[in-house]
């Protein structure tokens, strides 16, 4: 029988969501809370990675089990996982739904806080300078629906069939000193959402202008791109199935 786990957790203290060898992950955490309630050894298969230190308020994982799991799973797994990861939900799906390759979509945010704010440093990149020109950021910000390949903001030497996604919406929205960025797409590439806010910077700043933002994409170069911003603003919000 397969499961869905609906959690969210915090990445500040992990390298990423996915097992690495001397390192500590979200995937390993939720791996051994399971094993040790069976007492046998499970593997779940997540519904996509995030880098270390970004957060995710929405991920979905399936695990195979030969029995109906206990009402109180949820319960006996948030007693042994660390505070900062939540099961949310557990739930019997079909044997052959599948986290990662039936997600239609995923949802991040990136926040930025424009001054000082000692209660988000964890949680958003706080910029005490210039405020961006968020009109302009999201005049560039529609440029990314018309375009399908994004390898100017892919991490170099990712190991990936194609740099294609299809991005459905792109928009800041800003809420007196918070600034958000929403980014939906079918899939996402290797810290693409983090350059694509910091080249979208360099537009607000007045650094390069809408017609350099274009040319960057079309050059399929990360080079030409802005920097990659920092991974503790970052936010996996929603994944559709």
């Amino acid at each position: 029988m397969r499961y869905f786990i609906e959690l969210s957790y915090n990445g500040k203290n992990y390298h990423g969501w996915q097992i690495q060898p001397d390192a500590i992950s979200v995937q390993e955490k939720i791996n051994n809370a399971l094993s040790t309630v069976y007492q046998k050894d499970i593997q779940i298969v997540g519904a996509g990675r995030t880098d270390t230190g970004v957060h995710a308020s929405q991920m979905f994982a399936h695990f195979d089990i030969d029995k109906l799991v206990d009402d109180n799973l949820e319960f006996k797994l948030n007693s042994i996982l660390p505070n900062d990861i939540f099961i949310k939900a557990i739930f019997l799906v079909d044997d052959e739904k599948h986290a990662r390759f039936d997600a239609l979509s995923r949802s991040y945010e990136y926040k930025i806080w424009l001054g000082r704010n000692p209660f988000l440093l964890d949680f958003s990149w706080q910029i005490h300078s210039q405020k961006p020109n968020v009109t302009l950021m999201n005049e560039a910000a529609k440029l990314l629906l018309d375009h399908e390949d994004f390898e100017s903001f892919s991490k170099v030497k990712t190991n990936v069939h194609t740099f294609n996604c299809n991005v459905t919406e792109a928009f800041w929205v800003q809420k007196d000193n918070q600034l958000t960025f929403h980014i939906s797409a079918n899939r996402f590439l290797r810290n693409m959402v983090r350059a694509i806010v910091g080249t979208l910077l360099d537009v607000g700043l007045d650094k390069i202008s809408i017609s350099d933002f274009k040319n960057i994409i079309e050059s399929k170069n990360r080079s030409n791109a802005g920097l990659s911003v920092p991974a503790k603003g970052l936010f996996l919000t929603q994944i559709k199935y």
